[in-house]
């Protein structure tokens, strides 16, 4: 970390752990823990459409269909700092998903966007080549 980013290091180290609590709620298919990692409304582009994300938009059934269908887990392949100032955090990202038996469904560049907002840090925005 250099000049801003240096000193922008305990709020790079809480939108860091914003993008750890995101993975892993999403991993534990706890749409409770997940929505909570978020700041809203969130902006999700993916696919060529734009979504708002507000409470309550993520639902079960979205594990078992459509670009979810085979997936089990996805785990952070990279999480570069872009950009830090004391309440957002820009992140150049990379994520994997897998399957159960380990095998590889895609791999996906993502730039995410986490805020601080009334003290809580949270996903604000995110673009996604993932379907």
């Amino acid at each position: 970390m250099t000049g801003a980013n240096e000193a922008n290091g305990a709020a790079i180290a809480a939108a860091t752990k914003c993008l750890d609590d995101f993975m892993a709620a999403f991993n534990a298919r706890d749409l409770k823990a997940f929505e909570a990692t978020f700041n809203f409304p969130s902006v999700r582009l993916a696919s060529n459409t734009l979504a708002i994300i507000e409470p309550g938009y993520h639902k079960q059934e979205m594990f078992s269909r459509g670009a979810l269908k085979e997936w089990d887990h996805s785990a952070w392949e990279r999480r570069r700092v872009i950009h830090s100032g004391p309440d957002k955090v820009h992140f150049d990202t990379r994520f994997t998903r897998y399957r159960a038996d380990g095998s590889i469904i895609g791999g996906f560049d993502s730039i995410y966007v986490v805020t601080c907002e009334n003290g809580h840090w949270g996903v604000k925005a995110r673009s996604s080549y993932a379907p």
